[in-house]
């Protein structure tokens, strides 16, 4: 079986406790959440490849977490439920879940979902890290360098530029910043504009005039690389499940030179 990282999200101790264990002595890398803001706190936080879900995690509130999963997180979902009818199940699969499983379960049985859903993962392996010139961003160490040294990130920092250089070079409105980013809901645009002049003084070499973090006039922000003309940083061994994302091309955007965060 291939080893996850896997997000095990169940309300129930003795059933969470039992499945962890069962887990890791499978090899795989297991942590732990007891409630939605919990689980969806550790994907916004930590690289995950399969997310198991308790469909009545914190009142039935797991559908509503398992659909937000799949619109913004690369992973497998698995879901879980004491509900086994039709209905509940074609919910769970509209919802996003990748496969859906009833409790009480054995398992062997949940095993052999696990190890369906791993081929799946083979044949479409998430980066374990995003390269762009000198600038490295280690998804599972959540740790940045540049030119070689450790650019000290706080932990929304970090969501909040991996967010960014995951979009695939596209603008990210600020609204959008905050749904992603921010473990906890606030509706305050501002708060993604104070992080990313933090953001700026740490990564920009002219924080003044940035092009690493690239203001979108009227819509927010966007991540590139053009004028970091630089040597990339060599390939990591074929033994680690890994890959690297390519600096985007530059998209049309209106002029940077409106002064804002």
């Amino acid at each position: 079986m291939q080893h996850l990282q896997i997000l095990l999200a169940e309300g129930n101790p003795h059933l969470r406790s039992l499945l962890c264990w069962h887990l890791q002595q499978a090899g795989h890398q297991v942590c732990e959440a007891d409630t939605i803001r919990q689980a969806k706190t550790l994907l916004q936080q930590q690289l995950i490849h399969l997310m198991i879900l308790d469909a009545e995690l914190s009142n039935r509130a797991g559908l509503q977490l398992c659909h937000w999963a799949q619109r913004h997180c690369d992973l497998l979902i698995l879901l879980l439920s004491q509900r086994g009818s039709e209905a509940d199940i074609i919910a769970g699969l509209e919802a996003g879940a990748d496969d859906y499983l009833t409790k009480p379960l054995s398992m062997q049985l949940l095993d052999a979902h696990i190890q369906a859903l791993a081929r799946r993962f083979r044949r479409s392996v998430p980066p374990t890290f995003l390269q762009y010139g000198e600038l490295k961003i280690d998804l599972v160490q959540r740790r940045v360098t540049l030119a070689g040294e450790g650019i000290d990130l706080t932990p929304q920092e970090f969501s909040l530029l991996m967010v960014l250089a995951q979009a695939n070079g596209d603008p990210v409105s600020r609204l959008e910043l905050l749904e992603r980013a921010w473990p906890d809901s606030t509706d305050n645009p501002r708060t993604v504009d104070t992080h990313i002049l933090s953001l700026r003084k740490k990564l920009e070499r002219d924080p003044r005039q940035p092009n690493l973090i690239q203001t979108v006039r009227s819509v927010g922000y966007c991540f590139g690389l053009e004028h970091f003309s630089c040597d990339p940083l060599p390939t990591p061994p074929k033994a680690a499940v890994s890959s690297t994302v390519s600096a985007p091309a530059k998209p049309s955007r209106d002029s940077d030179a409106e002064h804002q965060p």
